[in-house]
């Protein structure tokens, strides 16, 4: 029976569906903590791609480069082999055979009745100039840089360019700077964490640890000198001939002489500053 307020109107009861809006409220919370769980799930493993497998790409990459760079330089050539090219093909010896041979005379021949004179020639035309040779193309590894202390072994390349360089687990060497074994400067840089870290322990080394730097032509000693715990990405002084910090002047060096130069930054998992660490040619 319905009831009848002031007026006579019949009053219609309400019926609230608590329920239905529960159960909404509890759909969005979980569609939210799977979203959460999912982005939780992607960063882990963007990180984990990040700090372990670019490793392992890099340091697989970089040993198969040392391994065939040592293979090459330790493949001697048979004996004789290219003597050809060292004279120059078709070249004419200077022995004996190719001396001109002096005209002989009859002693009873008449005068004037000798061999006749030898005809004038012109002077041979210069050779062209040599055409510019272009520069080695960046990324072309070239040396192979080791340090017993951190247990280092890797791949030295030209350029430090990250996708080319850096980022496939070499150590980069600054264009413009020196060869390895010359006088001036060895600039090299190299990652401090992720994309195989070569530099990733740098901050271990101590004055008179060694670093050998071997090429096609030679290896090369060098031993720790000076190292400059921070520093401005900016400070292009410590890769010069001479080097020396141009944020900290009192860090560096004075005279000419034949160095070794690692950049790589510091603190580590950041690219705000720079560590440096020095060595000097022994041998």
């Amino acid at each position: 029976m319905r009831d009848r307020g002031r007026g006579g109107r019949e009053r219609v009861p309400v019926v609230v569906q608590a329920r239905s809006g529960r159960r909404g409220l509890a759909r969005v919370l979980w569609i939210a903590a799977e979203t959460v769980v999912t982005c939780g799930v992607l960063i882990l493993l963007l990180v984990v791609h990040q700090l372990w497998w670019t490793n392992q790409q890099a340091r697989a990459e970089a040993g198969a480069e040392v391994r065939a760079l040592e293979r090459e330089w330790d493949i001697s050539l048979p004996e004789g082999e290219g003597e050809g090219e060292r004279e120059g093909e078709g070249a004419v010896s200077a022995g004996p055979s190719a001396r001109p041979s002096a005209a002989v005379v009859s002693p009873s021949a008449p005068p004037g009745s000798g061999s006749p004179s030898p005809r004038r020639t012109r002077p041979p035309a210069p050779p062209p100039a040599p055409s510019a040779v272009p520069p080695p193309p960046s990324g072309q590894t070239f040396a192979v840089l080791r340090i017993p202390r951190i247990g280092l072994t890797v791949p030295v390349a030209r350029g430090i360019s990250k996708s080319k360089v850096l980022d496939k687990g070499y150590v980069g060497h600054y264009p413009g700077t020196a060869a390895p074994g010359a006088a001036g400067n060895v600039a090299l840089a190299g990652h401090r964490n992720t994309h195989g870290e070569p530099f990733r322990y740098v901050n271990r080394l101590r004055k008179g640890d060694e670093i050998t730097l071997r090429t096609r032509e030679g290896t090369y000693t060098y031993r720790v000198d000076r190292i400059l715990p921070v520093t401005s990405p900016r400070d292009t002084g410590v890769i010069q001939p001479v080097p020396r910090s141009i944020v900290k002047p009192s860090y560096g060096y004075s005279e000419a002489g034949s160095y070794l130069t690692l950049t790589t930054c510091t603190p580590e998992f950041t690219s705000r500053y720079r560590l440096i660490v020095w060595a000097t040619l022994r041998r």
